[in-house]
């Protein structure tokens, strides 16, 4: 692959607003950044259309029963870390369901791996060992869309027939081009030349959540704008599931609880039960047949009955 020359990447330049950083006062310093910060949500606004492809496809991809997959290096890798390993607890997914590859592996998610990401033959073998198919959708994420770990990752999961996607800061690049669906989310040049865990890093952020989540609202994982697969293991998880509970059927807090209680500790079973007023064992059985949309299930589950 031919060698990208990082100086002509945009955000590798440098940027005029924060000449002479190191002269400024803390509070100066603030200004800058957050003024810079402020471009972030404007250049997700330009990549949208790109983004509901890969929302739709990823949707599409679980309820086929396959998988997301992220792959990434470094800060970017970090961030794929951050999001996959938060949507469990957050609509009790099966963790496999979505899935992180990072350059280094787990070690490098606290500790600095960087040589790892120059490596293609490490993104070939750890994609492998995930074993794409034409069912799975695999995100490449790389601010600068040179990274050969990312690259090597998602062309591996393309021959094998997999849906791929590539979250980038940088037009044209070697990233995208091995993408089926390029995101290209051009912050411009860094307040600190070239350290793209800061605007870049901070589109990444928002671009994963509106895959993760929107995919999981498409799939009826989200009742309204409500976590009603909310998995409630601990007691702050708990104490949101009983209010989701509480605010969707329009039950008091003792009668929430009963509910929950009755239906196995389940919030979406609670949901069809009490909002389609049915035993706990039809609305686990309706919300089975509807692959867990809960809006679904209710709406069977009324009909049902009728």
């Amino acid at each position: 692959m031919k060698k990208t020359d990082l100086r002509r990447l945009t955000t590798e330049q440098p940027n005029r607003s924060s000449r002479n950083l190191d002269l400024r006062s803390a509070l100066e310093i603030a200004r800058i950044m957050n003024r810079e910060d402020r471009k972030v949500p404007a250049a997700v606004k330009r990549a949208l259309p790109q983004i509901a492809q890969a929302i739709e496809a990823v949707a599409q991809a679980i309820s086929s029963g396959g998988r997301l997959i992220y792959a990434g290096a470094g800060s970017s890798g970090r961030m794929a870390a951050l999001d996959a390993t938060e949507c469990p607890p957050t609509f009790n997914l099966d963790p496999k369901i979505i899935q992180y590859m990072m350059a280094g592996g787990e070690k490098a998610l606290s500790a600095a791996s960087e040589i790892s990401e120059d490596s293609r033959a490490a993104g070939e073998r750890d994609m492998a060992k995930r074993r794409p198919t034409r069912r799975d959708v695999v995100v490449g994420i790389a601010a600068s869309g040179r990274t050969p770990y990312t690259i090597a990752a998602l062309e591996y999961a393309r021959k094998r027939g997999a849906k791929t996607v590539a979250l980038t800061s940088n037009h044209e690049t070697p990233l995208a081009a091995a993408a089926d669906i390029a995101i290209v989310v051009a912050v411009g040049p860094e307040v600190l030349s070239g350290s793209t865990r800061m605007k870049a890093g901070t589109a990444q952020k928002m671009v994963l959540n509106m895959l993760s989540t929107g995919a999981m609202a498409r799939l009826g994982y989200i009742y309204g704008n409500q976590m009603a697969h909310v998995n409630p293991r601990n007691e702050k998880l708990r104490e949101r599931g009983l209010g989701i509970i509480e605010a969707l059927a329009h039950v008091n807090r003792q009668q929430a609880e009963r509910a929950l209680k009755n239906c196995g500790n389940s919030v979406p079973v609670t949901l069809v039960s009490l909002l389609a007023k049915v035993d706990p064992k039809i609305a686990q059985q309706h919300l089975q047949e509807t692959a867990g949309n809960v809006r679904r299930a209710v709406a069977s589950a009324q009909e049902s009955g009728r």
